[in-house]
Order: C-alpha cells, then structure tokens, then sequence
C-alpha cells in the first residue's frame, strides 16, 4: 500500500488523490498540517522525507517521491495495465502534459501558501490585497487555459478526448481553488463543464478535500 503524505487543502496532493482513485491503487493518508505549529511540513522528521517542506509525497516501498506531476507519471508508468492517464500518441501526451504544466507551472506557484505567507508576513500586504493577488492571476491563467481548452477539437468531455488524464487531475483542484478565494468562473464554460464531468466520476469525489480525513 501506498503512504500518502496529504493535506486535504493541497491542490498538489489533491491530484494524486484524483489519480490513485482512478488506479484503483490503495493507499494510506497520513496529514500534514501546513499551518498547525508553525506548519508540520517544517518539522524535522518530514524534512528528512521531503526536504522540499511541500506536500505531497509519496512513499512506495522504499522509494520516496516528490512532486505531483512526477508522481502522476511514475503512476502510469508502474501501473501501465490500470486506466492511462496519458493518451497513446507523442502529440496528445504533449497536449495533455501542456495543459497540466499550465496549470502546475503557470497558475499554482503564484498562489501557493508560501508564496502568500510570504506577501503577508515578510511585505506586510493585506489580506484583501492577497486575495486580489491571487484572483488575478487565477484569471490570468484560466484566460489561457479556457482558450486552449475550447478552440481545440481535441476537447471532448474531458480535457483531451473522452478519458480523464493528468490534465483533468490538475484542472479540478485549480478550479476549487478558484472558489475558495471567490474568482467569477462564469467567463469559462468550457472549464466549467469538464469540472462537472470530473466531479461525476467516484474517483474524483473520493479524492475532495471535504472527503479526507483531515478536512476541517
């Protein structure tokens, strides 16, 4: 079984949920609270595992992986005869590995909790402006990626065609995130209704930040 070290908030770790549902592959969450006492994923005996001081990580036997798109491809690498999250050809898996770094590369870094820890308390910016920080570049972002979304007939019900891949279990808890800080997401249906299609599948549900075990 897979150890997953998890906070239920994460977006990063909320994708590898998304993808080991999908799998089928069990696994074992084990919470690390990133603002309790300073923030668990500072403390020694986590650094030593993930010397990053970021979830997630993923422990498998006795290998220990970081970073969620590296995890979701080791995933479908080891795991090739359960559902692909990548498509078959050299040009779809490009497609689909540049949707998910938009959001990955282009949109989460900006607004991860250190990044806004550090807006706040290191440049003293207010909370108000935080979120117009965050709102911005959000938008920026989903600008983007709703036009690489709905101007390309690779599109289908999902991100790339009809199956879910590594894209979808980015989009879904970037578009949770966008809620969470109150971004109008009327601008983008096309994001809009593949998150809808996501959230239909059990896999997707299971891996909610309000269905972990942590969830606050």
């Amino acid at each position: 079984m897979f150890k997953l070290y998890s906070y239920f908030r994460s977006s990063a770790t909320y994708r590898v949920r998304i993808a080991l549902n999908l799998k089928g592959l069990p696994y074992e969450v084990l919470p690390v609270h990133l603002l309790r006492n300073g923030g668990e994923q500072h403390q020694a005996a986590y650094s030593r595992l993930n010397p990053a001081q970021l979830v997630p990580a993923l422990v498998d036997g006795d290998a220990v992986l970081s970073q969620s798109l590296a995890i979701l491809e080791y995933l479908d690498e080891a795991h090739p005869s359960t559902p692909s999250l990548l498509p078959g050809d050299a040009i779809g898996r490009a497609r689909v590995r540049a949707l998910a770094l938009t959001i990955a590369c282009e949109i989460h870094p900006i607004n991860n909790l250190r990044v806004l820890q550090y807006l706040k308390r290191s440049l003293n910016v207010p909370d108000n402006e935080r979120d117009n920080w965050s709102r911005h570049w959000l938008a920026a972002g989903f600008d983007v990626l709703e036009q690489l979304l709905s101007e390309n007939p690779a599109t289908g019900r999902f991100c790339h065609g009809d199956s879910v891949t590594i894209a979808d279990c980015c989009l879904v808890p970037q578009v949770f995130n966008a809620r969470r800080i109150n971004l109008p997401l009327d601008p983008y249906p096309t994001i809009r209704r593949i998150e809808a299609a996501c959230l239909s599948l059990e896999a997707f549900q299971k891996a909610a930040p309000g269905a972990q075990p942590d969830a606050e």
